[in-house]
């Protein structure tokens, strides 16, 4: 089997680029590519890329995975690898892709680079895109090879490749832009937060063939137990720490889209037990923190609807592409349609007075469909449209949108007897809040910050006995935060000075 791959990568023209394919550990079959790209012919050349490429090989081999290793792509050689990659992908695999090398954003996507992309200045983003490999177009291809699990690992968040004494270089800031319109069943991992950059070395001393943050993520993988958001925060950890010993702003982030809780190395033991043993489990079951995810309606002018939670139950509005004379709403099932009323607006479009586009929900307003009916502009009934009510995901996303605007309110400090750090603001809204971390006099959040439980049926209530804040020491001068939400995404770090109680 492992002759006939090569035969057909060498017919591709890729012998030259690949190596190291390792048989499957078991029947559920992994896949995983890994690029590194040292030899750049343009732009700067890197040494550790290679390396890390390499490294990443041999640990997911140890995991039970075919492996095809790509060192020193050319934009054709990159576009016949992935092509390969794609024909070792079956339906319900798990696959793996991991890059080391040039990666660079440009409005906001991010672009891998070939060792052959040009040394592009101000005004040439098009050379580049042309030239690159776009990020998001291999998640795509996943997505079209129907993989039950895609992790996707991008040590790729360098300096602007483009910069050059003399020159103007193509626009585009430091690190790589976050990815986080994934869809489901997607996992990604960055060496670098947004606007930093990855170290290659702690010094010059530093005599690791791999980069800060491979070296670190290869070792996590292999720990038995750890699913993937484990390996990912527990990476991020160390990485944020390694680099703050030297001053260095690093903080690997991760977006989670995963439906199941992944196990990697778990399965990497349990494929050593004898044949005639049962099959292992592969996937434990959900999180209880996981969000349902709303259906998509693509019924031609269909409303949509968003959701507000408040002290008095759920506010819902409507919106509608088309002018309306008339709003109705019920719950499927549950009686007559409700007309919603009127406002004391005229809406410009009709002349007339303007439908109230809301509607209200109890507190206690159970997971259902509303069917929502409009009168149009020609008098016609549209609809009934139906629209999807799940209260807990509504109120995550409601509270997850609030704390992201108001992300200076976060912490606040007070000097009595020492200095209190208050944490009313995070209470309020714990319930789109998996986890908490902060960092005191250190922009590394190390320690775990205990919120109390959500509780569905009185979300934003701040009850006696809550802790709201903590004591530190008069002399501190910073706090830093990161929240990690039940989503699975993470937050940028906020650092807050006790000084001037402001945000940085």
């Amino acid at each position: 089997m492992t002759r006939r791959l090569f035969r057909i990568l060498a017919a591709l023209g890729l012998a030259a680029g690949l190596s190291g394919f390792a048989a499957p550990a078991c029947a559920e079959k992994r896949v995983a590519l890994v690029v590194g790209n040292n030899d750049y012919k343009n732009v700067p050349k890197l040494l550790k890329a290679v390396n890390d490429a390499r490294t990443m090989g041999d640990t997911l081999k140890q995991l039970g995975f075919s492996v095809m290793v790509a060192e020193n792509q050319s934009r054709q050689q990159f576009s016949e690898t992935l092509l390969a990659f794609d024909k070792a992908i079956e339906p319900g695999d798990t696959a793996f892709f991991f890059y080391a090398g040039h990666g660079f954003e440009i409005a906001g996507q991010n672009y891998l680079l070939p060792t052959d992309v040009p040394a592009a200045t101000e005004g040439q983003e098009e050379l580049v895109r042309d030239a690159s490999i776009l990020a998001d177009r291999i998640v795509e291809r996943l997505q079209n090879k129907k993989a039950r699990t895609s992790i996707l690992v991008f040590d790729a968040c360098r300096n602007n490749p483009f910069e050059r004494k003399g020159t103007r270089a193509v626009a585009g800031a430091g690190g790589l832009a976050p990815m986080t319109q994934l869809p489901e069943g997607v996992f990604s991992v960055f060496s670098a937060g947004p606007r930093q950059t990855a170290l290659d070395r702690l010094s010059n001393d530093d005599a690791n063939p791999n980069s800060v943050f491979t070296r670190t993520f290869a070792k996590e993988l292999l720990k038995p137990g750890e699913n993937l958001v484990q390996v990912a925060q527990r990476t991020r950890r160390a990485v944020s720490e390694l680099a703050d010993t030297v001053k260095h702003r690093q903080v690997p982030v991760y977006f989670d889209q995963m439906v199941d809780d992944v196990f990697l190395s778990g399965l990497a033991k349990d494929t050593a037990a004898r044949s005639d043993d049962p099959p292992p489990t592969k996937l434990a079951a959900l999180p209880p923190v996981s969000v349902p995810q709303m259906p998509r309606e693509e019924t031609l002018n269909a409303p949509i609807a968003s959701f507000s939670r408040h002290n008095g139950g759920w506010s819902v509005t409507f919106s509608f592409a088309d002018p309306t004379l008339g709003i109705s709403w019920r719950m499927a099932g549950a009686g007559d349609f409700r007309e919603t009323g009127f406002i004391d607006t005229l809406d410009p479009r009709t002349r007339k007075r303007m439908p109230n586009p809301s509607i209200e929900l109890p507190p206690d307003a159970q997971a259902g469909t509303i069917e929502v009916r409009y009168v149009d502009q020609s008098g016609d009934m549209q609809g009934p449209f139906p629209i999807r009510f799940d209260p807990e995901a509504a109120l995550i996303r409601d509270q997850r949108k609030i704390l992201d605007m108001t992300s200076t309110s976060w912490l606040s400090f007070r000097e009595f007897n020492g200095l209190l750090v208050y944490y009313t603001h995070l209470v309020s809204y714990r319930c789109a809040i998996r986890e908490v971390r902060i960092g005191v006099d250190t922009a590394v959040p190390n320690q775990v910050l205990k919120m109390p439980p959500c509780d569905m049926r009185d979300p934003s209530a701040v009850s006696a006995g809550m802790p709201l804040y903590m004591k530190l020491a008069p002399s501190t001068k910073s706090v830093s935060v990161e929240l990690t939400y039940r989503d699975g995404s993470v937050s940028e770090i906020k650092s807050f000075r006790s000084a001037n109680r402001s945000n940085n």
